[in-house]
């Protein structure tokens, strides 16, 4: 299969991940590539009284996490499909990937857990990858789509 090519991102390979252009699980469970499923967890049953983040504040946290071959984070990018922050702060994330054989997809959910749990006032993290639906670039907020020249 010939790569291809999505303008502001790049080549394509055949598994459809950017970049590298060879079969890859990114160091996950093949189950886990196939069905999704929990791929990372972070932080720490809160105290008593602690009192609960905003989900503005996770947000502004997942933001600093990068898919190391696109330069746009992974919230703007649209790999986030969910963010629940329930009872004593333990948050649930739902996310994907641009594709299934993403080399960083033994990382990057991981990622994602700490950088939630690095917020004060957020508690046990719990992140999951779920592949429906699937990604595509209309996830991408425009402010991705301008910085990947999109537009």
């Amino acid at each position: 299969m010939a790569p291809s090519y999505t303008p502001g991102i790049g080549p394509h390979g055949p598994t459809g991940s950017p970049g590298f252009g060879a079969p890859t699980d990114g160091g996950l469970d093949p189950d886990i590539i196939e069905n999704g499923g929990l791929v990372g967890k972070a932080g720490a049953i809160l105290d008593d009284g602690v009192e609960i983040a905003d989900k503005e504040l996770v947000i502004e946290a997942l933001k600093t996490v990068y898919d190391p071959e696109i330069p746009v984070d992974i919230y703007e990018l649209g790999l986030i499909y969910k963010l629940d922050i329930a009872e004593k702060g333990n948050t649930r994330i739902e996310m994907t990937l641009t594709a299934p054989g993403c080399p960083v997809a033994g990382i990057l959910p991981q990622q994602v857990a700490d950088a939630a749990a690095s917020v004060d006032g957020i508690g046990e993290v719990e992140v999951f990858l779920v592949w429906d639906p699937a990604w595509d670039m209309e996830k991408m907020s425009e402010d991705a789509k301008l910085a990947l020249g999109m537009f």
